[in-house]
């Protein structure tokens, strides 16, 4: 018989140094309760997976997320309206979300920039969101976690025009080595999730052996873009594990030298304690 597509896959051997899930989602994930939370970055650190950063895609996944960061110490958040929902983008929103992300634990103003594949919301609305978001990073002095599918030059357009944020990370980078290169030019960050272990994406491995050491990271975005071999299953902070080791062999570089590149990145990135443990 084969696989049955709704089970999470194996939890990998642990990685010989801790990482960061540099993006997550572990409401939809299924996780409700503290205990939910508990027992799925339980089964991360299992697999090496010592952190969680959980991401917020509207404003009821923004208070979760940040009650969630409060009820384990290896959890922290990011909060931001998602571009697929700025189509009814309020003033009453805007001072919620400053609000939520104005708290202690949520590291990043994210996921925000532009989602030209979903057509959820107007391209301009999009567009006036995600300056708002650019400049809300920039007052609270925290990351800018961009979304960017099928939007790459209005994406890098507007960070042009509005002046980046200090710290800019491109969550589930999608470019090939050109965009990836003009993103690394302007200091920018890459996280790269699942999608970077499919066999034909020759693009993102050009983009993931360009990124040098302090300008990437690894993430799942779960339940979305479970790493090969399990891509269509359900996926959760565990399968970083899966991610890193495939980055590892794509740059020619052992798994504890790019373990250690990801987490001390992540940890500069969203100024997370530093941990020493493998």
């Amino acid at each position: 018989m084969g696989e049955d597509k709704r089970e999470l896959p194996p939890i990998p051997d642990r990685l010989p140094t801790a990482v960061v899930d540099a993006h997550t989602h572990l409401d939809a994930c299924g996780a409700v309760t503290a205990a939910d939370v508990t027992a799925m970055v339980d089964r991360a650190e299992r697999a090496g997976v010592a952190r969680v950063v959980t991401v917020a895609d509207d404003l009821a996944s923004a208070r979760w997320a940040v009650d969630a960061s409060t009820w384990d110490e290896r959890v922290f958040a990011a909060v931001a309206v998602h571009p697929t929902r700025t189509k009814e983008f309020s003033d009453a929103d805007k001072s919620e979300v400053e609000r939520l992300a104005s708290a202690e634990r949520v590291v990043a103003v994210g996921e925000t920039g532009l989602d030209y594949y979903w057509d959820y919301s107007p391209h301009d609305a999009q567009q006036d969101a995600f300056r708002w978001h650019i400049d809300l990073a920039k007052r609270l002095g925290k990351t800018l976690m961009i979304h960017d599918r099928d939007a790459h030059e209005d994406v890098l357009r507007i960070l042009d025009e509005e002046g980046a944020p200090d710290t800019v990370v491109f969550h589930c980078f999608s470019g090939d080595e050109h965009i990836a290169r003009r993103c690394l030019d302007k200091g920018y960050v890459l996280s790269f999730a699942g999608t970077v272990t499919f066999k034909n994406a020759r693009g993102l491995h050009e983009a993931a052996r360009l990124a040098p050491a302090g300008r990437y990271l690894a993430e799942t975005d779960a339940p979305f873009l479970t790493p090969h071999p399990f891509r269509g299953r359900p996926n959760e902070p565990y399968c970083t594990a899966y991610t890193v080791r495939h980055l590892a062999a794509l740059r020619g570089e052992a798994v504890h030298e790019v373990a250690q590149a990801v987490r001390t990145t992540a940890e500069r990135v969203y100024q997370l304690p530093s941990v020493t443990t493998g």
